[in-house]
């Protein structure tokens, strides 16, 4: 359970920190993270990190694709996870 912990907030740090890069890169009109990089770590369990990044960052708040995709894949892994553990605690 602690290497779990540890490995959510690497996730949820490195979804937060690609946000803040890409913001970074795009006011300086540089080469930019691609999209499918900045959704990875969302997708592994980094969605709450991605999701502050994205409002903290005023970064991608535009895109529906993120606006409305950050979150569902927040509430989908989360909520599969609590009813993993749920299930592991009732048997």
């Amino acid at each position: 359970m602690k290497y779990f912990c540890i490995y959510l907030f690497a996730v949820n740090l490195t979804a937060f920190a690609l946000m803040g890069r890409d913001k970074s890169l795009a006011r300086r009109r540089r080469r930019r993270i691609p999209e499918k990089t900045l959704f990875l770590p969302v997708l592994l369990g980094g969605g709450p990190g991605g999701w502050l990044g994205m409002y903290v960052f005023h970064h991608k708040t535009r895109h529906w694709s993120f606006v409305l995709g950050f979150p569902a894949l927040t509430l989908l892994e989360y909520g599969l996870l609590g009813w993993l553990l749920l299930r592991r605690f009732l048997e």
